[in-house]
């Protein structure tokens, strides 16, 4: 923390004073939002929800992101790593099926504390760590036996679309080293009885528009060097918000001719284990459902 290098941009500032990295956090831990959340995949929502913590500020700037107000305009309250440790239980009291910690990245080292403190205090659910994917291994590594579920989102297979709509440099080279980073922790996904995640991984993927290519240029590496039954998850609730709406390339949602593209693909490819979003008849009715 007073050289920071919690994650790939290795800013280096000493937030212990106050200073303020590429992420725009300091010492100061800050959540958004804490809540049952019920739009995640089924088996992570179940029928209770998922336990969500929206983590403040983000260390990539999506001109797309959809939380934007929290993830780029810091959006939200300073709290004590203790109050994070009794979100983790009030969450738990209210009967989420899980943790997930959404944006975690720059607050790796009081989310280690508050796990520490609240298992002390009885929390027993799987903690999910909900991530961009742009991790420094050597913070992931740190991670080991305190994540049981990792939620890593792969975005972009080519790096001149990760400068241009996330600012970031070596975005898929660092991401896939995490990804695999992240799966030697975890292993294959494993289930309850009920079908809820207890252990594992699901790597997510946004499809934008304009970009299928980009889309399956990512399956066909996951399919490539990931192995067999890998959980994968292809969202497709794009739509154009924050400064998206001013790039001409991804201004609009998915259209259907790009969803059975991509659906064919994946099909094709044969990747067993999953999810999908749907997608309505027309654009303009996209249904936030999944199919197997």
């Amino acid at each position: 923390m007073k050289s920071c290098n919690i994650c790939p941009h290795y800013c280096k500032v000493d937030r212990k004073s106050g200073q303020m990295g590429r992420c725009k956090c300091n010492d100061k831990l800050k959540v958004a939002l804490a809540a049952l959340h019920f739009y995640e995949e089924p088996c992570i929502s179940g029928k209770n929800g998922s336990g969500t913590i929206f983590f403040s500020n983000c260390n990539l700037n999506c001109v797309y992101c959809q939380n934007y107000e929290i993830s780029q305009l810091g959006k939200g309250k300073e709290i004590t790593v203790t109050e994070l440790a009794d979100l983790f239980i009030k969450q738990q009291e209210k009967g989420a099926h899980n943790i997930n910690l959404v944006t975690p990245t720059s607050y790796v080292n009081e989310i280690i504390e508050a796990i520490d403190i609240a298992k002390r205090n009885g929390l027993k659910l799987p903690i999910i760590y909900n991530t961009n994917s742009y991790e420094n291994i050597e913070t992931i590594k740190r991670l080991e036996g305190y994540i049981d579920v990792y939620l890593p989102d792969l975005k972009y297979y080519s790096d001149s679309l990760a400068k241009q709509y996330s600012n970031v440099n070596n975005y898929f080279n660092i991401a896939t080293q995490a990804i695999q980073e992240m799966y030697k922790q975890v292993g294959s996904t494993e289930f309850d009885e009920n079908g809820l995640i207890k252990k594992g991984i699901i790597i997510r993927h946004l499809i934008l528009p304009n970009h299928i290519l980009n889309t399956k240029h990512i399956l066909k590496w996951i399919k490539e060097n990931m192995p067999k039954g890998i959980c994968v998850s292809i969202m497709a609730q794009y739509f154009p918000t924050y400064k998206a709406k001013e790039l001409e390339a991804i201004n609009r949602k998915i259209t259907q001719k790009e969803y059975k593209e991509v659906e064919d693909y994946l099909y094709c490819l044969d990747l067993e284990n999953g999810y999908i979003q749907e997608l309505g008849e027309h654009e303009e009715e996209y249904v936030p459902k999944w199919d197997n």
